[in-house]
């Protein structure tokens, strides 16, 4: 009897032993996320423009290869052309130092041209002498210059010069000249120009000529 007891006692012992270490699972699970603490960092740039890109400004005629330097301005391209009629024209020249016409084309159909020149101003020719020269447009410069030496009596033309192609005396306000010259002598390499060969006068008082 007292045997029974001792074991019974020991089982109850054992059995209370074991139900103190029993532990509920969830008391050591590991707590659960929160979403907010795993959600991936926005990685999205800030636009900082209005969604607008960069851009740099582009200056005009700036794009690459373009010449920035300007094309030369044709002698006498403010003036308008000069009327010419059965193988001749009449231009004028007044005391403004000034012709009154930037360009004279003459027909290929003419053997000779004739140009008459008409001096509506009042000035003397010592003053405002003016006439007509026709050369090539690199010679023009040189040829004025190598006239002056000619001085008023000798037209401000050089005298037996090979570059000039044509020439008029000089003539002061009232005045008119002319001279009439073979076609073929601007048929060359050009371009050609006809101008004032005064003092001064020749660096604006200039136009082309050619045949058309």
């Amino acid at each position: 009897m007292n045997t029974r007891l001792s074991l019974l006692a020991a089982a109850c012992v054992l059995a209370l032993a074991a139900c103190g270490n029993d532990t509920t699972p969830a008391d050591n699970a590991t707590p659960a996320a929160t979403p907010s603490d795993t959600a991936p960092a926005d990685t999205t740039p800030t636009d900082t423009a209005a969604g607008t890109p960069a851009t740099t400004p582009t200056t005009p005629g700036s794009d690459a290869g373009t010449s920035a330097t300007p094309a030369a301005t044709p002698a006498g391209s403010d003036k308008p052309a000069a009327t010419v009629d059965n193988c001749s024209t009449v231009i004028e020249g007044n005391d403004a130092m000034q012709f009154n016409v930037g360009s004279i084309t003459v027909p290929s159909s003419c053997s000779e041209f004739t140009i008459t020149l008409n001096h509506t101003g009042q000035m003397p020719v010592v003053a405002m002498g003016h006439n007509v020269v026709v050369s090539k447009a690199s010679d023009r410069e040189a040829i004025a210059a190598a006239g002056m030496g000619a001085g008023v009596d000798g037209d401000y033309v050089p005298a037996d010069d090979a570059r000039v192609i044509a020439h008029t005396e000089l003539v002061g306000g009232g005045g008119t000249t002319s001279v009439t010259f073979p076609v073929s002598a601007i048929q060359g390499s050009g371009p050609y120009e006809f101008f004032c060969s005064f003092p001064g006068h020749w660096a604006v008082m200039r136009g082309s000529i050619q045949v058309g």
